[in-house]
């Protein structure tokens, strides 16, 4: 009967890790009776194929048994409790290992330390580590990376000065905190001091310093430490190859990406992933669709890169699509897929979509999700909803900075001043410090309902009370409202007074220019036009509005002039677009274009609302007083 049991343990093992994990259970089941070594083999199966909530579900399942978990149990549910980041279930197991009395194992302690670890707890880390009789190189780099997983720079820097033995793992792992904490400079010394140690660093080691170069704004250091990798025969490492794509496609170098991409030879799904990315970011679209379709199996990273990427280059129902056929293939989505189809539904301005994409997220539970969250009320403020904007809004559980400004967009943008203002009071009361945004929302709000005194105190305040310096948005904003508003001599000098900075400068040049043509300032607007032709030589837009001034005033042969100036340049005009979602689809409409197979049914419709518009009639608003 114990030959039986062992030879059936056995098998389990062996069928776990060749992934056959279906086949390992069935034996499981099959057995009348499991001791500890059985259980404990099934529990590392799932634990070694990533299986992290059905190794915790059988767990549970033997703590009901009459089998007593060993310390090899409690060292497997810990892992596992590690890589779910749960510390709730890790400081239950680590109650249990200490009743039983399977914390006096090192191999336990270690992956206390470890779960605590990656849960962002390094004081208990700390405090497991302190109580250990006696300690490996294992408790050491896991003592290191609690300390750098959490941000601890400088207790991790005091445990790798006091370990006994530095082994290449502690150099990469505080390497690798440095790294993801942004500090390059340390980073960097780190690895010198490791080539002056005479240990020789290895695809991880490179890989962190690499990516740290990628988040600086010098690209001369990630240059040398490539020159490095080659010298020192790591270029075809795969983790290396990845990190260098990254690097090169942050930078915008095209050229770099394509060479790196020609020096991948054996590809793991993180590489194909990176290469999608890498194409992406450079704009290449049509490779990143040849990559995605050549890949083996594609998951749920490989799906997100192509909407992201999608919709990141401004094509959204390309997006949407990836989107939908990523549902049709059964892919979960995750907040960060989920969040970028929204947008994509956002810039479509496609209510039908965003409330299917709104379905899926009531499915999977994203709705209290902040990035998913904000994309919600985004989507139904530009879709013209602004209800479920604001019911969104309230769904989200925890605000942040981003939710509050969103929804403030979303009401200034719908007309309903009091509402924006109203969020901005609540959320100065919850403690969120308003930013720049928040005073471009604001400002714009004021704008666009004419509302003059309340535009210039935040423009004011924005400085006095709040300490944000204006920028090119804000000055905008003010020039432009003034201006509408007739106040041309005040938009003047407030375009004067921010007339230092060069971006300022011209933003609040192209304001006053719309300014003065709206008023019909023929001579002053010339006087801009002149200006912004200089600065942005190549920009219509001067051209454009200054010749329809001209036009408007009867200067007709000026206008004309000016027409042909912009041919003797080759400055051409963008054609205008428009575009109305009609069940489900998009129709897009371009200036000029004669290629809409119902023209005459539309050019009836425009007759229509043009006659609206000239007669309108008052209808209650839609906007019911929601709080």
């Amino acid at each position: 009967m114990r030959s039986h049991l062992v030879e059936v343990t056995s098998k389990i093992t062996a069928m776990a890790k060749s992934g056959n994990i279906s086949r390992a259970r069935k034996l499981f089941d099959e057995l009348p009776d499991r001791d500890t070594i059985a259980w404990n083999a099934m529990v590392s199966g799932y634990l070694h194929l990533g299986l992290y909530q059905e190794a915790r579900s059988l767990f549970n399942s033997m703590r009901s048994s009459n089998v007593k978990p060993d310390h090899f149990t409690g060292t497997a549910v810990l892992s596992t409790c590690a890589a779910l980041k749960d510390n709730k279930s890790g400081q239950m197991i680590h109650a249990l290992v200490v009743v039983s009395g399977c914390n006096l194992f090192m191999p336990v302690n270690n992956a206390l330390i470890d779960m605590y670890g990656k849960c962002l707890r390094a004081r208990e880390a700390n405090a497991v580590f302190s109580e250990m009789g006696r300690r490996n190189e294992v408790s050491w780099c896991s003592l290191l990376f609690a300390y750098s997983n959490a941000g601890l720079l400088e207790e991790s820097h005091s445990v790798f000065h006091d370990m006994p033995v530095k082994v290449v793992i502690a150099w990469n792992t505080i390497i690798a905190g440095y790294a993801k904490w942004g500090e390059l400079q340390w980073c960097l010394c780190f690895f010198k001091m490791m080539l002056e140690d005479s240990f020789r660093p290895d695809q991880w080691t490179l890989s962190a310093v690499l990516n740290a170069c990628a988040v600086t704004s010098e690209p001369c250091y990630g240059h040398m430490l490539h020159g490095f990798i080659i010298k020192s025969g790591w270029s075809s490492a795969v983790e290396v190859n990845n990190s260098a794509l990254s690097f090169y496609t942050n930078f915008g170098e095209k050229h770099e990406v394509l060479e790196v991409v020609r020096a991948v030879g054996m590809c793991s799904d993180v590489s194909w992933n990176a290469i999608i990315d890498a194409y992406m970011k450079i704009g290449d679209l049509q490779e990143a669709h040849l990559v995605f379709q050549r890949m083996p199996e594609k998951n749920l990273i490989s799906w997100t890169s192509m909407i992201t990427g999608y919709m990141r280059n401004g094509r959204g129902e390309c997006a949407l699509t990836y989107f939908i056929d990523m549902m049709r293939n059964r892919i979960r989505p995750d907040d960060i897929a989920v969040g970028a189809t929204l947008h994509a539904c956002s810039n479509l301005a496609t209510l039908g979509h965003g409330r299917m994409v709104h379905g899926c997220v009531i499915r999977y539970g994203f709705h209290a999700h902040a990035y998913v969250g904000n994309g919600l009320v985004n989507m139904y403020g530009k879709c013209g909803d602004i209800c479920s904007s604001y019911r969104a809004f309230a769904d989200i559980s925890e605000k942040d900075l981003i939710s509050w400004n969103t929804m403030l967009f979303a009401f200034g943008l719908h007309g309903h001043s009091s509402e924006a203002l109203g969020v901005l009071e609540e959320m100065v009361a919850s403690g969120m410090k308003p930013d720049n945004i928040t005073f471009i929302g604001l400002l714009m709000t004021c704008n666009h309902l004419g509302l003059i005194n309340q535009g210039l105190f935040f423009f004011e305040s924005m400085t006095s009370h709040y300490g944000v310096s204006p920028e090119i948005e804000h000055v905008a904003c003010v020039v432009d409202m003034l201006g509408r508003a007739g106040q041309l001599e005040r938009a003047k000098e407030i375009a004067d007074e921010y007339a230092e900075s060069k971006n300022v400068s011209v933003g609040s040049l192209e304001a006053l220019f719309g300014s003065y043509s709206s008023q019909g300032c023929v001579k002053m607007g010339a006087e801009i036009a002149e200006q912004l032709q200089l600065v942005k030589p190549g920009d219509e837009m001067s051209y454009v509005v200054l010749s329809n001034m001209y036009s408007a005033s009867g200067q007709w042969r000026r206008a004309e002039t000016l027409r042909k100036a912009m041919a003797d340049r080759s400055i051409k005009k963008m054609p205008g677009c428009s575009w109305v979602e009609v069940r489900n689809e998009v129709a897009a409409f371009v200036a000029g274009s004669n290629s809409c197979l119902r023209k005459e049914d539309v050019h009836m419709m425009l007759s229509v609302l043009g006659y609206e518009m000239r007669f309108p009639i008052s209808f209650p608003s839609i906007w019911d007083g929601i709080t």
